[in-house]
């Protein structure tokens, strides 16, 4: 005569457990755990955590603003420099001496222009553009501010002010240089600050950043 068994109390009505062999399968679910749903995943036996990467490794942002105005400034001295160095010696130069001033001059503001917009913009584009245009303003400026000084010197300063109401443009002719035939080393003088300025503004930036 067969017994029968009193039911079990199953709230979730979950299957027996001893259907599976213990190993095999699905684990058996969590006190309080749905069935069929998955636990936390298990970090394997030899497999490091991951890290964020440390603050030092990322890259660090520039000013670019704060570039550009460096390099306007910088540009300002240089162009000031140059034009005092040619208002003290024009009377000892000679016209390869005088050229050849012109173009270190330009070399000058293109590298003192880059190498402070590659510090302090580091990998910005727009600062690196910016340095390209302000270096050839600063190679132009320099020598076109100190022909009216010359003259001055030369003359009367009441004399450089009729000239520049007659002719405004003067300076920008007289460094062209259109009657003496030195408009490729006018030219030259820009390519050459342009291109230091972003030169050394691309290099000193990515290596910063």
């Amino acid at each position: 005569m067969s017994q029968h068994q009193p039911p079990q109390h199953n709230p979730y009505n979950q299957p027996a457990a001893s259907q599976q062999p213990l190993g095999y399968g699905a684990p058996p679910p969590m006190p309080g755990q749905a069935p069929g749903q998955p636990g936390w995943p298990m970090q394997q036996p030899g497999q490091p955590y991951p890290h964020p990467a440390p603050a030092g490794q990322r890259p660090k942002p520039g000013h670019p603003v704060g570039a550009v105005f460096l390099g306007l400034l910088a540009s300002f001295v240089v162009s000031l420099l140059y034009t005092g160095i040619t208002l003290a010696t024009y009377k000892d130069q000679s016209e390869s001496q005088s050229h050849t001033l012109y173009i270190l001059h330009a070399l000058l503001n293109g590298v003192t222009v880059g190498a402070l917009v590659g510090l302090v913009g580091r990998s910005s584009n727009g600062a690196r553009i910016a340095a390209a245009i302000v270096a050839p303003l600063g190679a132009f400026f320099g020598y076109t501010n100190a022909i009216p000084l010359v003259i001055a010197e030369r003359e009367t300063p009441a004399f450089v002010g009729d000239m520049l109401t007659a002719d405004p443009f003067f300076p920008a002719k007289a460094w062209w240089g259109s009657q003496s035939g030195t408009e490729l080393l006018s030219l030259l003088g820009l390519v050459v600050a342009a291109a230091a300025a972003w030169g050394l503004a691309y290099a000193i930036g990515r290596r910063r950043s």
